[in-house]
């Protein structure tokens, strides 16, 4: 198992937690508006460090984001093995073609 399906499956524990001590139950409770908001954060977070030039931050910015897409993706019953099936069909298919079928 790797590190984002590990991830994934703590975060589904967590989120029944107290949210007294779980971060993953207390955002789990302020709601989906919430999560959403937060991964917009984390997304607008990881684009500045990146623009920064700092390694280290865009690291740790990418890391939150990543985790906070997982929150948002367990929130609405997405399974992250799901999201990685959908890049394993998408492989091999130029960016800009796969883009173009989705606007038709």
């Amino acid at each position: 198992m790797d590190t984002l399906s590990r991830l994934e499956q703590t975060i589904a524990t967590r989120r029944a937690a107290d949210p007294e001590t779980s971060y993953v139950a207390r955002l789990s409770a302020r709601g989906l508006p919430k999560m959403a908001q937060k991964l917009g954060e984390e997304g607008v977070e990881t684009v500045i460090a990146a623009l920064s030039g700092d390694k280290a931050e865009l690291v740790g910015e990418a890391a939150d984001l990543l985790f906070h897409l997982l929150i948002l993706l367990g929130a609405k019953d997405v399974a992250l093995i799901d999201v990685l099936q959908e890049l394993d069909r998408r492989e091999g298919t130029s960016g800009l073609v796969e883009k173009a079928s989705r606007t038709q």
